[in-house]
């Protein structure tokens, strides 16, 4: 009977520490667990200062009717293939600038340029040759014009 003595101290001394190190693993993957950070909500990063704060939201109510938009008062942009063209109203001059002008163009308005709130009517221009360059150059401006008008917190109307 001692080989069969052997074997249970052989198969308990084996159960045992097999135990010892699983409650070992345990401790160590509940200390690293502890130990780590938990996962921080995202946070609303603080809107970045644009420059126009002071121009109130939108207000519907003021706009045009839409189907008489020469009436529109507030920046007007058209998008074309070299660029984007900020509609002077006053005496409807285009005064053509890259995408990355728009922001400081925008915030040198005065106040009054923005008699319907952060709101500006875009259009765009039908290319004078339309080819694949010209159609894929006029998505792109439109994009990054798009792209630039949100980040600054500015709403768009689509002209008819």
């Amino acid at each position: 009977m001692a080989d069969g003595e052997n074997i249970v101290r052989t198969v308990m001394r084996n159960s045992v520490q097999d135990a010892v190190r699983n409650l070992a693993a345990f401790i160590l993957l509940g200390a690293l667990v502890a130990c780590s950070k938990p996962p921080q909500p995202e946070t609303a990063e603080a809107p970045q200062a644009t420059g126009l704060e002071s121009i109130p939201e939108p207000d519907p109510s003021k706009f045009p009717n839409f189907s008489d938009m020469t009436s529109w008062k507030n920046p007007y942009l058209v998008v074309r293939e070299d660029g984007i063209g900020l509609v002077d109203l006053s005496n409807r001059e285009v005064h053509l600038l890259t995408p990355e002008q728009i922001p400081a163009e925008l915030v040198s308005l005065p106040s009054s340029a923005w008699p319907y709130g952060r709101i500006v009517l875009i259009s765009q221009a039908v290319p004078k040759n339309p080819s694949e360059q010209t159609k894929a150059d006029l998505r792109k401006n439109r994009a990054l014009l798009l792209g630039t008008l949100k980040e600054l917190g500015v709403q768009v109307r689509e002209a008819p």
